[in-house]
């Protein structure tokens, strides 16, 4: 197996394999890695990529590093994994203690699932467990926005925008929730009160039904990535506690230092009832999420008729996966990660700014360690992907956006390398 080539790692793959969103019959171009290092991923076929997308941006310490390798290793030796049911270990304690104290002080309680979705679909259950808890169980409705994406699971996929999100073919089968128009204010910018007449009117008429509302602070990911006024929060926060209404907060894409605060919510202030976070809290190594809640909701779910939160992942609490979320945290924290994401900023701004010049470009927009480019029109995967690869960068589009996610760790020169590839296969297209 060591032995085979790039050839027969795409033919086998082709035939036993699905990818994410890909088809089974008409399986796209692989490009099988060897090896990653740093931000550069090894093919097997010699060639080095500079990775632009973090591995759906969670590998913000980029690949192989020393501190995190050396963490998996030593707990390795000690235990890979033990059930969570009646046992405990240390990795686990000592993670949920970093969460709490690194998030809003109100956020006391730690539940930890192994993937992202997974941490929503807990978010939707303690929202609605809790309202059946204290005697409301009428609340099961909940509020999400338009451009959201929140996960590919049932409960996930139900709070995902339903006409422009993947998942509407679902339609039919998944519950069925209310949404509010996505609020239009840059970031930067206090909202107006036309971003919040829709979430008002909803609230007003629909709260007794209503248990939480869910959204992705600052900036929706893969339902757009568009960046929106911080000051909406402010005001959604209050709108939430006037209608008696749960917050969650979705920061699977946003949490550990993404878009320049170690947590979105940081640029607001306030925080949620629930959060949930997941992809860069082991730095790529390890599937891994938490979901946070306030004492409200523990309390709440735990004094009620079930007297427990109904829900057990197999592989909750992996010692491997929460000591190498120890390290990662750990790592970042001893850096200055704040500096090195101004820094990619402004190399993202600097690099894609030629892009607003182009024909078939909508806009340019960054923010932290994302840059996009929004065209007017989609790309065609099957003739974009390529370009990519043959300009020596891993770029992986989707819709209208082609966008970048950055390790932290990139410097300068790969950034430019990797802003002018994006900008040059931009003009290419148009």
């Amino acid at each position: 197996m060591k032995d085979w080539t790039a050839s027969q790692l795409q033919t086998l793959d082709a035939n036993t394999l699905w990818h994410p969103y890909g088809s089974a019959t008409q399986a796209p171009e692989t490009y099988p890695v060897s090896s990653a290092r740093g931000v550069r991923l090894q093919l097997t076929d010699g060639r080095e990529l500079i990775d632009g997308m973090a591995s759906w941006w969670c590998a913000i310490h980029g690949y192989n590093h020393p501190v995190l390798n050396r963490a998996v290793t030593e707990q390795l030796e000690a235990m890979a994994h033990v059930m969570f049911g009646g046992l405990t270990h240390a990795p686990a304690v000592r993670l949920a203690r970093m969460l709490t104290d690194l998030t809003p002080p109100g956020l006391d309680r730690v539940f930890l699932s192994d993937s992202g979705s997974v941490s929503v679909e807990v978010a939707l259950k303690m929202a609605i467990q809790y309202w059946f808890s204290v005697g409301q169980p009428r609340k099961q409705k909940l509020v999400a926005l338009r451009n959201g994406y929140h996960g590919d699971t049932f409960g996930a996929m139900s709070v995902c925008d339903p006409v422009t999100g993947m998942h509407h073919l679902f339609g039919d089968v998944l519950p069925k929730h209310f949404f509010a128009p996505a609020p239009t204010t840059p970031f930067g910018e206090a909202c107006s009160d036309d971003d919040l007449r829709e979430m008002a009117e909803l609230l007003e008429q629909h709260h007794q039904d209503i248990a939480a509302v869910i959204v992705e602070p600052v900036v929706q990911g893969a339902g757009g990535m568009r960046f929106y006024s911080a000051d909406y929060l402010v005001r959604l926060r209050a709108l939430c506690d006037a209608f008696d209404v749960l917050l969650i907060y979705d920061e699977i894409a946003t949490g550990f230092g993404r878009t320049g605060k170690l947590f979105a919510l940081e640029h607001a202030g306030v925080e949620p009832d629930i959060l949930c976070v997941g992809k860069a809290l082991t730095g790529g190594y390890m599937t891994l999420a938490a979901t946070l809640c306030n004492q409200r909701v523990s309390l709440g779910i735990s004094e009620g008729e079930a007297g427990a939160f109904m829900h057990g992942p197999t592989f909750m609490g992996n010692p491997l996966a929460c000591a190498t979320a120890c390290a990662s945290i750990e790592l970042l924290l001893s850096q200055p990660w704040q500096r090195r994401v101004q820094e990619i900023n402004r190399g993202l701004e600097i690099g894609l700014s030629p892009a607003r010049e182009l024909a078939n470009v909508a806009e340019v927009r960054t923010l932290g360690a994302i840059g996009v480019i929004e065209l007017k029109e989609a790309v065609d995967m099957d003739r974009i992907q390529p370009m990519f690869v043959e300009r020596g960068v891993w770029v992986r589009p989707f819709g209208k956006l082609v966008y970048c996610m950055p390790p932290y760790v990139m410097n300068p020169d790969d950034l430019a390398i990797l802003t002018a590839a994006m900008v040059d296969t931009v003009a290419q297209l148009a």
